[in-house]
């Protein structure tokens, strides 16, 4: 997303740097909260329908947003045009950083919802846990008009914001689509016809030419899995192939062929001395992007504008395209990252807090203008009809590289299913990378093992 704060890097991303850490109070029961002195007592008006039956006036109140760096700057820019046509609504946001964010929500709701503000920017990661951990903490959107944009969203988005088809948890805001950046001119140097490969086997073979020819490993991974991102190459993999850590049902599918497939082709790629260590996380990022040590950087829609912001001086020698399939055939599209706008449960106005939401996520000017601002890539199907997501690129050699993106947001998407259960699985699945990239373990035996771990972690049953 173009230029976008460099601190946003970590925002974006919903398993950037030591998320899991921030998980902790997803993963106590309400035991182990009250022993922390944040039980899941209900705050004073806070009914059964987590708004104390009354939803307030959707034309008045004062109501808080949180957010973080860039987002929470284009949330503000868009409160004076929100007050021309609701100029009974005060709205105040608050950039509340990421990752305190977290931090904060998590503690307001495991306190009935004490303190917390009434819209939440939240990420793909943390909706279910929040869903599944404090039930009535973020407010039914459907009553307030909500399920009218079932159909607006970029694919599978709908099934991950309202899982049962009835309750809505949260709008989509953003939606970032799996990308293949590349530098074009390393490619041709190779001799190398990037646009072709078909799937990343093919590309595997490309990558032994370009690193013969020109010196350039094919990508980086983070071995030791210093950050719990280090696992966003194996999550897109699977997306590939329309399979994640749960199925929709939340039984495991770290075991399955589609992993165990994933797996193997990391396993390929570092045998064949192809794969950078990018241990230390962004910083280490940006320096291979500066060196040039990676001929491919697989990172989501947002990515492009990093790397103008970091590289100004390789303009035109940069391309982008959706990654190669799996299987030959397969998809070539996932959407691999999004975040949300939610309402408190304990918000006392909940019809001025969804006023607000619908007039940021649903409007097609209000997310162009913020895609202009930030880059943020929407969720809405309709903002891609505005000329910004169809002008060429002159970093990226002309290309209209919205145009890439919006034909993956057009495609077959399943929902994906984090589950509350997300950190637990991403920590079994980094160490799993890890053995096999340092210590040449076996694929299928090292997921083998992190799934039957899971299991015995969470009391979920593996999918057959």
């Amino acid at each position: 997303m173009a230029p976008r704060d460099r601190n946003d890097a970590d925002r974006i991303h919903p398993t950037a740097a030591a998320r899991p850490a921030r998980r902790d109070l997803l993963r106590m029961g309400g035991g182990a909260l009250a022993a922390t002195g944040l039980a899941l007592t209900g705050c004073s008006g806070t009914g059964a329908d987590g708004g104390g039956g009354e939803k307030g006036d959707p034309e008045k109140g004062r109501i808080t947003v949180w957010s973080w760096q860039g987002p929470a700057a284009e949330l503000k820019a868009l409160v004076p045009d929100f007050n021309k046509t609701h100029p009974g609504i005060q709205v105040t946001v608050e950039d509340i950083g990421n990752p305190a964010i977290w931090e904060k929500i998590t503690a307001g709701l495991a306190a009935g919802g004490q303190g917390l503000a009434d819209v939440l920017h939240i990420g793909v990661d943390y909706l279910p846990g929040y869903v599944e951990r404090f039930p009535g903490g973020l407010a039914d959107l459907a009553p307030l008009g909500a399920t009218a944009y079932r159909d607006s969203f970029a694919a599978g988005l709908w099934g991950t914001v309202s899982p049962d088809g009835k309750r809505v948890n949260a709008l989509p805001w953003e939606a970032n689509s799996a990308g293949f950046y590349y530098r074009a001119d390393l490619f041709e140097e190779a001799g190398v016809d990037a646009e072709a490969l078909q799937t990343w086997d093919e590309t595997i073979e490309a990558g032994k030419v370009l690193k013969a020819k020109t010196g350039a490993h094919l990508l980086g991974l983070d071995k030791p899995a210093s950050q719990p991102d280090a696992a966003n190459f194996f999550q897109m993999l699977l997306q590939l192939q329309g399979t994640f850590y749960f199925d929709r049902d939340g039984r495991i599918t770290l075991a399955s062929p589609e992993a165990v497939k994933a797996m193997t082709l990391i396993k390929t790629m570092n045998d064949a001395g192809l794969v950078s260590d990018l241990s230390g996380g962004w910083n280490a990022l940006m320096s291979s992007l500066e060196k040039g040590t990676n001929a491919v950087v697989p990172w989501p829609t947002w990515f492009g504008g990093i790397i103008e912001e970091q590289v100004p001086g390789e303009a035109g020698k940069w391309r982008v395209r959706l990654p190669p399939a799996v299987r030959r055939g397969g998809p070539t599209a996932a959407t691999v990252n999004s975040t949300h706008l939610a309402v408190a449960g304990s918000s006392r106005h909940q019809a001025a807090a969804w006023s607000f939401v619908e007039h940021v996520l649903t409007r097609p000017a209000s997310q162009v203008r913020i895609y202009r601002g930030k880059g943020i890539a929407p969720a809405l199907m309709e903002a891609y009809d505005d000329s910004v997501f169809h002008e060429p690129s002159a970093f990226f050699g002309g290309q209209k590289k919205g145009e890439v993106f919006l034909a993956a947001l057009k495609a077959p998407s399943p929902p994906v299913n984090y589950t509350a259960d997300y950190s637990r699985a991403l920590k079994l699945v980094t160490d799993a990378q890890t053995k096999v990239l340092l210590k040449g373990a076996d694929p299928a035996a090292v997921l083998r093992d992190a799934a039957a771990e899971l299991a015995r972690q969470t009391g979920r049953k593996a999918a057959e």
